[in-house]
Parts: C-alpha cells; sequence; structure tokens
C-alpha cells in the first residue's frame, strides 16, 4: 500500500464501476416458513454464522443450487451484462469453490482485483475456504440468509488494489461489510481513494439487521463521506429511526444525497435535489425468487449514471434488471440486460 493515493495520471483505463465485497458462492433452495422456524432464522434476513451453524443449515436444505454471489459481486455482473466497464475486489481461497467464484465472474466480464486466493490450510477449525451463502427462498419469493463469509471475514486495507478503486467513476460498497473490523477499514480507504480521484462513493446498507447493527455509522457516513445511498424501505425507515416511508423519505432529502430507495412491488423512489420521484415497478409474471433484486437494481442505477442518464432514467434501468433477476432461482441474470434495456428505450 502507497502511502499517497494514486492519481489520475498513469492510470490504466478507467472503470464505470469498482464493486468491493464478500466474495461468496450461493447455495440456493426453496423452503417453507416452518422449515425456517425449525431452523429458527427470521424470515427475510441475513444472519452471519460460524462453520458449525452452516453445515447445520446446509445439512437440512433440500436440494440445491449453487451459483456464485455475493451481493457487490452480483452487482459488479450486472453492470458488466449491461455493456459497462467494472471491476470488483474481494477474496476467495484457493479451493474449488474459489475457482468457480474467479472463473464466474470473470467469464461475466468484470475485472477481478489482485488479491491473491488464500490458500487453505487443511484444518478445518482454521476455516480458510471460500464464503458461501446458505439462502432458503419461501413460496412469496423471500430469501432468507445464513451466511459463513470464510475467507471473505480476512478482508482488510491490505487487501486493497488501489490502483483499480483509483481507476473507478463510482466505488461501491457493500454495507454487510460493516460487520468486520479489518473491512471496515477498507472500506474507510476505499472512500479515501475514491475521492481524492474525483469519483463518487456509493453504498449500500444491505439489509435491515445490518442497519440496526451499524445505524449511528451509517448515518455518519452519509454527512460528507458517501454520495450515493442504496436501501429498501425498511431499511431507510429504520436507518433515520422513521415511524413511515415518507417521514423517512423527508430526512432522505434533508441529507442532499442522491438516493434511490426500492419498495418491492411499489417499485422505488428516487430522491435528487429537485426532490423525490416515485418510479412505479417493472411488470413480472411471477416473483419467483427476490434473492439480488437490490444488487440488481443498483447495477441498472449505476450503469445508467456512470453514463451521463439522469436519475430517474436511471432508476427506470434498475428497475428493469431488479424485475428480471427476480423472474428466476438466483441472484444474476440470465437474459440479456443490453438487449432488454436496448428494447425498453433505455439504452
Amino acid at each position: 500500500m502507497t502511502d499517497a493515493p494514486p492519481t489520475a495520471a498513469g492510470r490504466r483505463a478507467p472503470l464505470d464501476v469498482v464493486a468491493i465485497g464478500s466474495a461468496l458462492v450461493d447455495v440456493l433452495t426453496t423452503a417453507t416458513a416452518d422449515d425456517l422456524r425449525r431452523l429458527d432464522m427470521a424470515k427475510g434476513s441475513m444472519t452471519l454464522v460460524d462453520l458449525a451453524r452452516a453445515a447445520s443449515v446446509y445439512a437440512a436444505m433440500g436440494p440445491a443450487v449453487e451459483v456464485s454471489g455475493g451481493s457487490a459481486a452480483n452487482t459488479a455482473v450486472g453492470v458488466a451484462a449491461l455493456g459497462g466497464r467494472v471491476g470488483y475486489l474481494g477474496k476467495v481461497a484457493a479451493d474449488e469453490l474459489g475457482e468457480v467464484f474467479l472463473h464466474d465472474i470473470t467469464a461475466a466480464g468484470v475485472t477481478m482485483s489482485r488479491v491473491a486466493p488464500v490458500e487453505p490450510s487443511g484444518d478445518p477449525a482454521a476455516d480458510r475456504a471460500t464464503g458461501r451463502c446458505l439462502v432458503l427462498v419461501t413460496e412469496d419469493g423471500e430469501r432468507t440468509m445464513a451466511t459463513h463469509l470464510g475467507v471473505a471475514a480476512t478482508l482488510g486495507p491490505e487487501d486493497l488494489d488501489e490502483e483499480l478503486v483509483a481507476r473507478a467513476q463510482v466505488v461501491y460498497l457493500e454495507g454487510y461489510l460493516w460487520d468486520l473490523g479489518p473491512a471496515k477499514a477498507a472500506m474507510r480507504r476505499a472512500m479515501e481513494l475514491a475521492h481524492a480521484n474525483d469519483a463518487l462513493v456509493a453504498l449500500s446498507v444491505s439489509d435491515p439487521f445490518c442497519v440496526q447493527r451499524h445505524q449511528r455509522e451509517f448515518l455518519e457516513l452519509l454527512h460528507g463521506e458517501v454520495d450515493v445511498l442504496f436501501a429498501n424501505e425498511d431499511e431507510t425507515t429504520l436507518l433515520f429511526g422513521a415511524a413511515t416511508f415518507d417521514a423517512a423519505l423527508a430526512a432522505v432529502e434533508e441529507t442532499g444525497l442522491l438516493a434511490a430507495l426500492t419498495r418491492g412491488p411499489l417499485g422505488s423512489v428516487v430522491v435528487t435535489a429537485s426532490g423525490p420521484v416515485a418510479i412505479p415497478a417493472d411488470p413480472v409474471e411471477r416473483v419467483v425468487d427476490t434473492t439480488g433484486a437490490g444488487d440488481l437494481y443498483a447495477a441498472g442505477f449505476l450503469h445508467g449514471l456512470t453514463n451521463g442518464q439522469d436519475p430517474e432514467r436511471c432508476a427506470r434501468l434498475g428497475g428493469l434488471c431488479a424485475a428480471e433477476v427476480i423472474s428466476h432461482v438466483g441472484a444474476r441474470p440470465q437474459a440479456d440486460l443490453r438487449a432488454l434495456a436496448v428494447e425498453a428505450g433505455l439504452l
């Protein structure tokens, strides 16, 4: 790590977005409300678990599908699918799941950072494996997650690829990482680098439980550190301690931030200096799995933002991407997002 941040001079090709997050492989299965109760899991939540708990949840799951995931990684793949130039920084082990993750994200067109995969130790107690997220999807498409971070939990400032971060128009940060001290330090350093290189910092607060754990710190970040906020309706009301979404919306306006606030079937609200604008949800024949909806909404929004679109149009592009991903199992797009966007007149 250098003492001074990289400058624009001497950079390699610029990137629209650089996303920083936990590199995980998603293990998805269907479940019932009774299944969640038996496993003592709060519906719609994401809970960090140790290796033993992950093993017990996995043993109780039905037939599962394994796909590369991680919130910020999903967003990076979505940006690439739209034709954007995007980088990703995360940490995996030199194991089978790590190879799957690296193959999938680079094949999707994402520039992966230079963080070297961690060599497994052979000692299960050392827990040097690629992280995984166990996702239980109920009939209404809601997902409940038990996440074992593995080596993703060891991401720290020493892993930060400063040259990659310095190439970004927008540095996109996954709020889940705020649960981890070293990762929090890496995110703060990334914010410094972004602002030193005239880039924007975008933060997804990630999860209502994450907001409850870090409400004060997240609010502090909104004053000078973060330029673009992503949150859903529940996260927004919790973040601002509001009784209603409308009250929270008024608080968001007072921050002066550009904010993209998702509301599920109600669409989204984008907040700009001119005030809030409601954007209707794109129609979906059937909601199959909401995993990745917010991630892909962020992908569409950021792609529009880094390509000169106004915030309302960015939100419409985000809504289109979210509608595609909730129509099937898994958090990565299956249709050609760019073709869909062109057909809709958004690109």
